[in-house]
C-alpha cells in the first residue's frame, strides 16, 4: 500500500483539458494502487472550468478544488493549494496535459526511496514557442549562478515534494519560478531532478507574457535577499549605514582639522564648504543615517508583519477550511494506516 499523496493542479481557462486530465491521472495512478486527491485551484477562469470540475467531482470524489473570486496568480493558487493537500507526497502539475502524469509514479519513487525532499522536472526537449524556450534558458541559467542549485529547469510545472517541505515553505508573487530555491533555502537540501516528457499544448492559449521579463528576475532578487536578510534586515542596512556614515564623519573630521592646523599656523584656509569633499563627506552621513533608520523599521515590521498570503475564495469542493486542514491530514494519515494494516493481515 502506497503513501497518500496530493496533487495541486493551478489552472485558468482550461476547460477543454480538465477531462482529459482527470481521467489520465485517475487512470495511472489506480493501476499503481495509489490512495490520491486531486486539487484543483481555479485561478479565476473566466470560461466553465469551474463547471466541468463540479462535473468531475460528481463522478470521482478524490477530485477537489477551488475556486478563486478572481485571478491571482500561479503561485498563490499553488500556496492556496499546498495549505489544504493532505498526501504524505505532493504533486504539482500543469492543467494543459503538456505535463504527462506517465511520470508521477517514477517522481513518487524517488521521493520515498531515494529520500528527495523535492523533485523537480526538466523538460529536455519542450514544445513551446522560441522566446519561451529561450526565456526560460536564460532564467535557469541566472537561477543555478546565483543559488548554487544545480537544476536544468526551476519552472517546470511538474515536480514532487515531502508533506514537510509545502507545509513550510510560502509562496507569492511569481515565485513559484523558484520554489526549489525557496525550499533550499528552508532547509531542505537534497533537491533532484529528473528528465520528463513534455508534449504539445492541445486546447487553449499559453499564459505566458511578457511581464514575466521583468518580475521573474525581480522576484529572485527578493528571494536571495529575504533568505539571507529576511529574519534580521538590520545586519544588513544597519551594517552599510554604520559603514557610510562613519566614513562620513571621519572625511568631515579630516577636512576641520586640516582647516583648524592651517589657522593655527596663520595660513589661510578656505571655507570648509568650497571643498567638494566636505559634500562628499555629508551625503555619506545622510546616506548612512537612512540607511540605519530603514534597518531599524524593517526590523519592527519583520517582527509584527501580518500574513501577506489570503485571497478571497468564492467556493470550495472536498475541501476543508484552512483551520480544519491539519485535522483533516491527521485523519485522513490514520484512515492510511487503517487500511495497510488490513493489507498486511
Amino acid at each position: 500500500m502506497s503513501l497518500p499523496i496530493s496533487i495541486v493542479i493551478p489552472l485558468l481557462n482550461e476547460a477543454e483539458s480538465l477531462p482529459e486530465l482527470a481521467a489520465w491521472i485517475d487512470r495511472v495512478l489506480t493501476a499503481h494502487d495509489f490512495d490520491y486527491e486531486v486539487i484543483f485551484i481555479d485561478d479565476g477562469s473566466t470560461d466553465n472550468s469551474w463547471a466541468v470540475i463540479e462535473q468531475l467531482r460528481a463522478q470521482n470524489p478524490s477530485i477537489k478544488a477551488l475556486r478563486f473570486r478572481r485571478n491571482y496568480g500561479k503561485s498563490a493558487a499553488l500556496n492556496e493549494g499546498f495549505k489544504v493537500a493532505q498526501g504524505e507526497v505532493v504533486f504539482t502539475m500543469d492543467a494543459d496535459l503538456q505535463d504527462s502524469p506517465d511520470e508521477l509514479p517514477e517522481l513518487y519513487r524517488m521521493v520515498i526511496e531515494e529520500a528527495y525532499d523535492l523533485v523537480s522536472g526538466w523538460k529536455k526537449k519542450r514544445f513551446d514557442s522560441f522566446i519561451k524556450n529561450n526565456t526560460s534558458k536564460i532564467y535557469n541559467w541566472t537561477t543555478r549562478k546565483l543559488s548554487g542549485i544545480q537544476l536544468n529547469g526551476f519552472n517546470c510545472g511538474l515536480k514532487d515534494y515531502r508533506r514537510q517541505v509545502v507545509k513550510n515553505i510560502e509562496v507569492y508573487g511569481e515565485m513559484h519560478r523558484y520554489i526549489p530555491v525557496i525550499a533550499h533555502n528552508a532547509g531542505f537540501k537534497k533537491i533532484g531532478e529528473k528528465a520528463v516528457k513534455h508534449q504539445a499544448r492541445l486546447y487553449g492559449t499559453t499564459k505566458f507574457g511578457l511581464s514575466r521579463f521583468i518580475r521573474g528576475p525581480l522576484d529572485l532578487i527578493s528571494i536571495m535577499f529575504v533568505s539571507r536578510f529576511g529574519k534580521r534586515p538590520m545586519h544588513l542596512f544597519g551594517a552599510w549605514g554604520a559603514i557610510l556614515f562613519l566614513m562620513g564623519l571621519t572625511s568631515a573630521m579630516i577636512i576641520g582639522i586640516a582647516k583648524i592646523v592651517a589657522m593655527s599656523r596663520g595660513v589661510p584656509a578656505p571655507l570648509v564648504t568650497d571643498s567638494p569633499y566636505f559634500y562628499i563627506a555629508l551625503t555619506c552621513m545622510i546616506m548612512g543615517t537612512q540607511l540605519f533608520l530603514t534597518g531599524f523599521l524593517a526590523e519592527l515590521v519583520a517582527r509584527n508583519s501580518p500574513q501577506r498570503n489570503r485571497y478571497g475564495i468564492a467556493e470550495r469542493l472536498g475541501v476543508e477550511a484552512p483551520s480544519d486542514s491539519k485535522k483533516a491530514a491527521l485523519q485522513a494519515l490514520e484512515l492510511f494506516e487503517q487500511r495497510r494494516s488490513k493489507s498486511q493481515e
